[in-house]
C-alpha cells in the first residue's frame, strides 16, 4: 500500500470528491469556542436548521474568559457577551457545554485530550488555527473558518483540498535544559513561518519517540506558525498510556476494536512524501524570539543576525520588527530585562509545563518588578498542580497561580501587557499588539520563563538547574 499516516487517516474520512479535485472530508469531533462560533450558529437558526450530529461537538469558553474570580459575573460586556451566547447556543441546539465553573473547563486544545475526546485516527476541526494540537495524537486537526464551522454543524463534513505530506524528522536527542518548545521554534526558525506552507507535516524521529504526550502537543501546536495546515505524530505506546482510562475513551472490548485499527496508523516503510526535512536534536538549545513572528528565533546565547545576513527583499521588515520590539541588528538577547512572564496557552498550560517551570523556581524568589501569570490550561491541569504540591513551591517562591483560560495569549480578556512592555511568553504567536497593543512579546518555553521570572531578564535556564522536584 506505502501510504503515510495522514494519507490513511483522510481516505477513510472521504464521502466524495468532487470533478475539482474537491473533497467532502467526513469530520469526526467539532470544537467550538466562543469567538468564531456565533456566527455560525446564527446561520443554523437563518435556514431552520438543526445540527446535524450534536454527540460531536464540545463547545468550551476558553478565549474571552478571565484568569481571576470566575466565580463572579464576567465584568467586561463584550467578553461576556461572547461567553453568553457560546452557552446559549449550546442549550438551544442540545450541545455538550463545559462552563466556567465547570470541572472540564479549560483551553479546547487541553481538554480535548485529557479527557479522551480526542483520540488517533480522528479528524478534527475547530473555529481556530491551534487546533493543529490534537494531530500529536494521531488525529488529521486543523483549524477553520466560521462559515466552515456551521458547514460542519450542519453537515459533520466539509469540503477541503487535500494538502501535500511533508514528514520532518528530528534525529537524535535533546540535550539537558532543551525542551520541546525549544524544538518547536527552532524548527519554525529553521523553516520560517512559510516554509511549510500547502503541507500537513508529520513528525518523526528519535526525539520525537522521545518525547512525551505533553511535548508533542507542544510540537504540533507550533506547526501552524510555519504555514503548515496540521501536524500529526503517528501514535504508539506513549500514545496509547497516555488515553487508556480517560473517560471519553473506548473501554473493554471497545478498546480492543479501537486498538486494532489505532495500532494500524504509522506511515509505510516506503510511503512517499512530497517533502522530507532533517534536523539534529543535537543542535539545539533553549532558544527566544526577538522579532514580531515565531520563525524569528534564536539560541539564547546567540545575537540577533545583522543585517547584511538577510536577504535584500526581507530587510525593511526586519527592521520594522526590530523597530517595534526596539531591538537593533546584532543585538544579544541574553540578558536583555523583562517586565513580563507569562506561563499558559494551549501552547505550555499543561502539568509538565508548571512542573518544568517549579524545578527551576523552586528555592528561590520571584524577581521584584516583574509581573508574573502562571494560568493552568484546564481546571484538571489546576487540580493537578495542587494535588502535587506545585501549587506551594510557587506561592512559596513569591508567585500567585491564576485560574484556567487563554488568558495573555492574546488580547481578548483582562490578561493585557502594557504597550511597549516586554513580555516572555511560553504562548504561540508574538505578533505586533498580541498581547496588547504595543505589548513586545518574546517567545520561549517554560525553562526560559521560569529564568527570567526569578531574574528579571531573558537568562538561560542551565545555568539555574540544580534540582528538579
Amino acid at each position: 500500500m506505502n501510504k503515510t499516516l495522514f494519507e490513511k487517516i483522510w481516505e477513510r474520512h472521504v464521502v466524495d470528491t468532487l470533478p475539482d479535485g474537491t473533497t467532502q472530508l467526513y469530520i469526526d469531533r467539532l470544537y467550538c469556542h466562543e469567538v468564531t462560533s456565533p456566527q455560525a450558529f446564527t446561520g443554523l437558526r437563518e435556514r431552520g436548521l438543526k445540527v446535524f450530529r450534536p454527540e460531536r461537538v464540545t463547545c468550551v469558553p476558553d478565549h474571552n474568559i478571565p484568569t481571576l474570580n470566575q466565580d463572579r459575573p464576567i465584568e467586561d460586556p463584550v467578553s461576556k457577551k461572547q461567553v453568553d451566547t457560546l452557552e446559549k447556543n449550546a442549550a438551544d441546539f442540545g450541545l455538550t457545554y463545559y462552563g466556567l465553573q465547570h470541572p472540564k473547563n479549560g483551553i479546547l486544545h487541553v481538554i480535548g485530550p485529557e479527557n479522551g475526546l480526542t483520540l488517533p485516527g480522528m479528524t478534527i476541526v475547530c473555529g481556530d488555527s491551534h487546533t493543529s494540537t490534537h494531530g500529536a495524537l494521531g488525529a488529521i486537526a486543523f483549524g477553520i473558518g466560521t462559515s466552515e464551522v456551521e458547514m460542519t454543524l450542519a453537515t459533520q463534513c466539509i469540503m477541503q483540498r487535500k494538502p501535500k505530506t511533508m514528514r520532518i524528522t528530528i534525529d537524535g536527542k535533546l540535550n539537558p535544559g532543551v525542551t520541546a518548545k525549544d524544538m518547536a521554534l527552532y524548527i519554525v526558525a529553521r523553516m520560517t513561518t512559510g516554509g511549510a506552507t500547502g503541507y500537513f507535516v508529520e513528525y518523526a524521529g528519535e526525539a520525537i519517540l522521545n518525547a512525551t504526550m505533553e511535548d508533542r502537543l507542544t510540537v504540533c501546536n507550533l506547526s501552524i506558525e510555519m504555514g503548515a495546515r496540521g501536524g500529526m505524530i503517528a501514535p504508539d505506546s506513549v500514545t496509547l498510556e497516555y488515553i487508556k482510562g480517560r473517560e471519553f475513551v473506548p473501554a473493554g472490548e471497545d478498546w480492543d476494536k479501537a486498538l486494532s485499527v489505532w495500532q494500524s496508523l504509522f506511515s509505510d516503510e516506503e510511503a512517499k512524501f512530497d517533502k522530507e526535512v532533517h534536523f539534529c536534536a543535537g543542535d539545539i538549545e533553549p532558544m527566544v524570539t526577538y522579532g514580531t513572528n515565531p520563525g524569528m528565533g534564536t539560541g539564547i546565547r546567540e545575537r540577533i543576525p545583522s543585517l547584511e545576513s538577510i536577504e535584500e527583499g526581507g530587510r525593511a521588515s526586519f527592521m520594522k520588527a526590530l523597530d517595534y520590539m526596539g531591538f537593533k541588528p546584532g543585538d544579544a538577547m541574553q540578558g536583555k530585562n523583562i517586565d513580563y512572564v507569562f506561563l499558559g496557552s494551549c501552547t505550555n498550560g499543561r502539568i509538565e509545563d508548571f512542573r518544568a517551570f517549579a524545578s527551576i523556581v523552586k528555592g528561590r524568589r520571584k524577581a521584584p518588578g516583574v509581573t508574573v501569570w502562571l494560568v493552568p490550561g484546564s481546571r484538571q491541569v489546576e487540580k493537578q498542580i495542587r494535588d502535587e504540591g506545585i501549587d506551594k513551591v510557587l506561592t512559596d517562591a513569591g508567585f500567585e497561580l491564576r485560574q484556567p483560560g487563554c488568558s495573555a495569549c492574546l488580547a481578548m480578556n483582562d490578561d493585557k501587557v502594557p504597550a511597549g512592555k516586554y513580555a516572555l511568553s511560553t504562548s504561540n504567536r508574538n505578533f505586533e499588539g498580541r498581547q496588547g497593543p504595543g505589548a513586545r512579546t518574546i517567545l520561549a518555553g517554560p525553562l526560559v520563563a521560569a529564568s527570567a521570572a526569578v531574574t528579571g531578564r531573558i537568562t538561560d535556564p542551565r545555568t539555574l538547574i540544580t534540582r528538579n522536584l
